[in-house]
């Protein structure tokens, strides 16, 4: 088992070189920022999110930020990713950060997972994937937030036009409190209100 924090650094040396040398999208690892993770860190252990659900995995990197502070609150991450290539390197990623037992890896398009599950299933949702599709996940997406849930996605400055769909809906939602936070890349944070009628 490696040390978290040292297989942290290691992950975001890895995907800096990876990412300035390989041009292919696919191949690159695309990983939040750290500051990004601190964040969603901070924000599980704040709302106590013991149910957390992560789409787009990469190779894991952001996936360790939120299993070590779910595992701190006794909780969970499922995390769902396509690519068999980034699904192997997170597989071993998870292994060698003894935090395996935590993680639940899903091999699976986002939009088909997120309709077979169950309304209210998890307290916290991570949007990291592609950006295109997050208003046709967003139903899904709100149904399967528990009230009181909170929805982050990645990107909402560095890439505001191809956020802008998305957030304009979530915004004119009102069984959401929305806002965007300037850590890292953009994060934009909606909360599901308590007693939303589930309609999107």
């Amino acid at each position: 088992m490696t040390d978290i924090h040292v297989l942290l650094r290691e992950l975001e040396q890895f995907s800096a070189y990876n990412d300035a040398t390989v041009m292919e999208r696919p191949r690159r690892m695309l990983n939040i920022t750290r500051d990004t993770g601190e964040f969603l860190s901070v924000l599980v252990r704040a709302t106590n999110a013991r149910r957390v659900l992560e789409i787009g995995t990469s190779n894991g990197y952001s996936t360790l930020w939120l299993a070590q502070a779910a595992l701190a609150v006794g909780g969970h991450v499922t995390t769902v990713e396509l690519s068999d290539f980034k699904l192997q390197m997170a597989a071993k990623n998870f292994d060698r950060s003894g935090l395996s037992h935590a993680i639940t890896l899903a091999h699976r398009e986002a939009g088909e997972f997120l309709q077979a599950t169950p309304d209210s299933s998890f307290d916290l949702v991570f949007l990291d994937s592609e950006r295109s599709e997050y208003p046709t996940w967003l139903s899904d997406v709100k149904r399967i937030l528990r009230p009181g849930g909170l929805l982050v996605a990645d990107n909402a400055t560095s890439h505001a036009a191809e956020m802008a769909p998305f957030v304009v809906l979530v915004s004119a939602d009102a069984d959401f409190n929305c806002c965007t936070v300037p850590v890292g890349n953009g994060e934009f944070l909606a909360t599901l209100r308590t007693g939303s009628l589930l309609s999107c």
